[in-house]
């Protein structure tokens, strides 16, 4: 038996929280331990994990360095004998090209464990690195997930973020469908009773990936002003991302806007595991959705009337 097979036996998964959201969302950290918990789903701390680190950085500027710390993570996963969950797009593009890239490379297998010999570990390869959206398309199903909401969110209009690194490289995340034409995310949203509905640029990059949010602020931001705009002008009730760091460009983005545009998109920013959180029952409070920049009292209002017609 394989250690993935293994995994979807017991559902125990080792938790990568990334650099973002323990430090700047951590209500990402609470939501997604508290649903998957109710879908049987028991997350391990990852002891000792550092920043995954983001390839768009360190692999620019050094290959096996960059291999090196994402394997040292990897590690971590395999001591315990658990696949890797991350909840973080960019953590499971840095994880996910590295476990795939030391899998089917030997020279680089090698040269990796060399360093990590330093420090008495080495990669085995006998693990995979698993995304919450991945994993709970595959391995949950939105028919399973349907089952266990008791507050249906209807009426609710979604505007899907799916971020670049959940869907790209297509080559390296199978079994999600088109990566031009994705609707795992829409359909997990769906099965909320919320309702996912297309827009224009609905794959366009956030603007924050790749080092540029912090080299290249007024660029990043005109790009998320863009999405900003069509769903300010389309009415959405939300922003659902599945990545703490789109999470930040679209909520921080917001209140930056502002002050340099004047225009308040008042927009509410959730991840999945937040809005799924709502659709199982709990308060915003319960799901650390107060913690966010954007707030909107409509929304709100909205939730509490909806969690007030909640289904035992």
């Amino acid at each position: 038996m394989s250690a993935t097979e293994s995994k979807k036996e017991n559902q125990s998964l080792s938790l990568f929280l990334g650099c973002v959201a323990p430090n700047r969302y951590p209500g990402i950290e609470l939501a997604s331990r508290r649903v998957m918990k109710e879908l049987g789903v028991d997350l391990q701390e990852l002891k000792g994990a550092s920043c995954c680190p983001a390839p768009g950085v360190f692999k620019s500027f050094d290959k096996t360095t960059w291999l090196t710390l994402a394997s040292r993570n990897i590690v971590l996963s395999e001591q315990m004998g658990m696949d890797l969950l991350t909840v973080c797009n960019g953590c499971f593009g840095s994880l996910g090209e590295a476990n795939h890239t030391l899998k089917h490379d030997p020279d680089h297998k090698k040269e990796v464990n060399d360093k990590l010999s330093e420090i008495g570990m080495s990669y085995q390869g006998s693990i995979e690195v698993r995304h919450i959206m991945e994993f709970l398309a595959k391995d949950v199903g939105a028919d399973a997930i349907k089952e266990k909401v008791t507050v249906p969110l209807e009426g609710i209009k979604v505007a899907v973020h799916y971020g670049c690194h959940l869907i790209r490289p297509s080559k390296e995340k199978e079994g999600l469908g088109s990566a031009e034409n994705p609707r795992f995310f829409d359909d997990l949203v769906n099965a909320t009773g919320a309702k996912s509905v297309d827009y224009e640029d609905k794959l366009l990059c956030c603007g924050a990936g790749g080092g540029a949010r912090s080299a290249f602020l007024d660029t990043t931001l005109k790009m998320t002003e863009k999405k900003l705009d069509i769903l300010k002008r389309e009415e959405y009730d939300c922003i659902v991302d599945a990545c703490p760091f789109c999470h930040l460009q679209f909520d921080s983005g917001q209140v930056q806007l502002k002050k340099t545009t004047g225009k308040d998109y008042n927009i509410p920013v959730l991840h999945y595991a937040q809005l799924l959180g709502l659709a199982f029952g709990h308060t915003p409070q319960e799901l650390g959705i107060q913690m966010n920049m954007t707030c909107n009292p409509a929304f709100e209002q909205k939730i509490l009337a909806l969690s007030q017609k909640k289904v035992e």
